[in-house]
């Protein structure tokens, strides 16, 4: 019998991989759950499936971010059974918004922009996105432009929330050596 030896650079990327799909179904998972529950308006969600979305962002990347939030909605929506309706319009559509601003946010702001910052940013996009394509494509009619105000109000509290818990996260897995070759945040990276 021969011993092979795995390599610590292979098996680094391996470990990596495992915790991205992780990810995925986490948020998945989340996303499912929290369609489950019961909730006060249509569109008000606290996007729990976000956390694993910015821990994704600051962890992997844009790619992998992107990665997470649209298997979540496309996954999610099957299990749920509302592929291509208007709730997965909508949950389509924040999700796009949402990751389009907290991946510009990061690449702009690099490490002066933390978690919480990037979440606030990514829920105050959910929420224009939803209610755009709820005006172009379910309501056309100008007074649901009444309820972003509110959205947004929501938003920030799900966001703060959210960025708290990705960060708490973040510091969790740092700790993992799947993670342990990227060494400390950059200083000021968990502040908002």
């Amino acid at each position: 019998m021969t011993s092979s030896a795995v390599d610590p650079a292979e098996l680094e990327r391996i470990r990596r991989r495992i915790f991205l799909a992780l990810f995925i179904a986490l948020a998945v998972a989340l996303h499912t759950l929290e369609a489950l529950l019961p909730s006060p308006a249509p569109w008000f969600r606290l996007g729990f499936a976000n956390i694993l979305t910015l821990t994704a962002l600051f962890l992997y990347g844009g790619r992998a971010a992107w990665s997470v939030t649209l298997a979540r909605i496309a996954v999610g929506s099957l299990f749920l059974g509302t592929l291509f309706s208007p709730g997965f319009l909508l949950s389509l559509s924040g999700g796009v918004a949402a990751v389009a601003l907290m991946t510009g946010a990061r690449a702009l702001a690099g490490p002066r922009l933390g978690p919480v910052g990037v979440s606030v940013l990514g829920a105050a996009g959910h929420a224009a996105g939803q209610v755009l394509i709820a005006w172009l494509l379910l309501i056309r009619h100008d007074g649901i432009w009444t309820l972003f105000p509110f959205l947004l109000l929501f938003s920030l509290g799900t966001g703060i929330a959210n960025g708290v818990a990705a960060d708490l996260l973040l510091e969790l897995l740092r700790a993992h050596p799947a993670f342990a070759g990227q060494g400390a945040p950059p200083p000021g990276e968990g502040a908002a």
